[in-house]
């Protein structure tokens, strides 16, 4: 009997602990944080993340200050403006960070919607996933050079991935392209409009974005590659039919969490005045856009002198009147009168006569697109007499400098160090020199020291623009 009690006890004993253990296992579960997400809901961040982060901020901020279109009158622009630790490792670490952190959440829905994945026949997602992954990765090289890719993404399975070469990384980009138009163009069992903070779930409009960015990257190409011209022409009949395909995030609101980032930029820190070499082409040109790209100074337009301005955040030069209205601006990506600068310039490389008329569209969709009137007597009056023989090249690259001011910046600065037009004015670059591409980030010095390339800013140009390959 005696022996009965102590194994009843001992039975009781290891159920009881087994339900308190099964209980506690219930309770410590995070109900808050989904193990497993759909590529549906990852699919908002990474547009997000893509619009606000890689396109919105540091990188566009450094890029109109590179290329004059503002200078730097406050901070780390005024830093930049001087070419004053430009090489700093640290300097560009959050964006690149950034940019791996939302191409690892990419590489996510790509993982969900492959064939083995859980969602094998959603080619919706899929086929935008990988345009946002080729914008980013685009991004990443356009502005460092090389960059890991090929055993990248791999979170803790390698912490210390190659670098890639650009020359190995345009390729993989045109081939997401083309996977993400043919994954588009299948028949779509279901769609999820609220997730696509861009198009609203149209693939038809993804599937023209993935065109104009070919061309655009084609174009990117033009000193590595002597067909750039001929397929970024052959891209652009699939692109942008017009300004309302537009590949622009336009779901900021008017709250301080919300809103555009250049204008939180402005209004929190004020680092950015209006460049004197844009605003004197822009006389130059009696450019009416004058009037609704900046603002005044008690009556009068005052510009700031590039590379050598007084520091100051506000009062004494203008500032971009787009940006100080632009609470809510929409963050452009790609817009359709880049994609007809593009064209105009292809179809001038390749002698044929109709780029005047790509020209003059591209500066009337861009008037249009800020509002401005008067384009076509712009063009008569102004464009039209500088397009002699021998200028014709410039004008089109400085219409397009003009066109692109602010947050279009990041292109302007790509076709600067493509192109060598317009005439850029900062004392600096004849001394410290121009910086032709962005130091690698601080966090790869630390971790992956073995693979990072050694590089100097002011030296070093990336491939595509005639620079050597740096990989170790």
């Amino acid at each position: 009997m005696k022996t009965l009690k102590i194994i009843l006890v001992a039975t009781l004993s290891v159920l009881m602990f087994a339900c308190s253990e099964d209980k506690m296992d219930e309770i410590n579960k995070e109900r808050n944080n989904a193990l497993d997400v759909s590529a549906k809901s990852i699919l908002p961040d990474a547009i997000l993340k893509t619009a606000f982060e890689t396109t919105g901020c540091d990188i566009a901020w450094y890029a109109t200050v590179y290329i004059e279109h503002s200078a730097g009158t406050w901070a780390q622009s005024v830093s930049a403006d001087r070419r004053i630790g430009q090489n700093d490792y640290s300097l560009f670490n959050n964006n690149w960070n950034g940019l791996y952190n939302v191409m690892n959440e990419i590489q996510v829905i790509l993982d969900k919607t492959s064939a083995d994945g859980s969602e094998p026949t959603n080619n919706w997602a899929r086929g935008i996933a990988q345009v946002l992954m080729a914008y980013n990765l685009a991004m990443t090289t356009d502005m460092w050079g090389e960059a890991p890719w090929a055993e990248a993404l791999q979170g803790a399975g390698n912490l210390q991935p190659k670098y890639d070469r650009q020359s190995e990384l345009y390729p993989q980009i045109f081939a997401m392209l083309d996977e993400a138009i043919a994954n588009l163009s299948q028949p779509i069992a279901e769609k999820f409009p609220a997730s696509d903070y861009i198009y609203g779930g149209d693939e038809t409009k993804w599937i023209k974005a993935a065109w104009s960015l070919k061309a655009r990257y084609h174009m990117r190409l033009s000193k590595v590659d002597n067909q750039a011209a001929d397929k970024a022409l052959a891209c652009i009949p699939n692109g942008f039919s017009g300004s309302a395909d537009n590949f622009i995030f336009a779901k900021y609101e008017a709250t301080a969490s919300g809103e555009n980032p250049w204008y939180q930029f402005k209004n929190d820190r004020t680092h950015l005045s209006v460049g004197q070499t844009l605003y004197d082409l822009m006389v130059d040109r009696n450019d009416p856009r004058i009037a609704v790209y900046f603002t005044q100074i008690e009556g009068e337009y005052v510009p700031a002198p590039n590379g050598s301005a007084a520091q100051t955040q506000g009062g004494i030069y203008s500032t971009s009147l787009i940006t100080e209205n632009g609470r809510t601006y929409p963050t452009p990506l790609m817009t359709f009168h880049e994609l007809k600068f593009i064209e105009a310039e292809a179809k001038f490389m390749k002698g044929d006569p109709t780029w005047q008329v790509a020209l003059g569209e591209a500066i009337g969709y861009n008037f249009g697109f800020h509002g401005a009137e008067g384009a076509q007597e712009y063009i008569l009056n102004e464009v039209v007499p500088r397009l002699t023989a021998g200028n014709e090249h410039r004008e089109i690259m400085t219409q397009k400098y003009i066109a692109l001011y602010e947050q279009e910046a990041i292109e302007v600065y790509n076709d600067y160090r493509r192109t060598g037009f317009p005439t850029m004015n900062n004392p600096n670059n004849a001394t410290a020199g121009f910086v032709n591409r962005f130091p690698f980030a601080i966090s790869e010095i630390s971790s992956n020291p073995n693979n990072v390339p050694d590089i100097d800013v002011f030296v070093n140009k990336v491939w595509w623009a005639g620079g050597n390959e740096l990989v170790k």
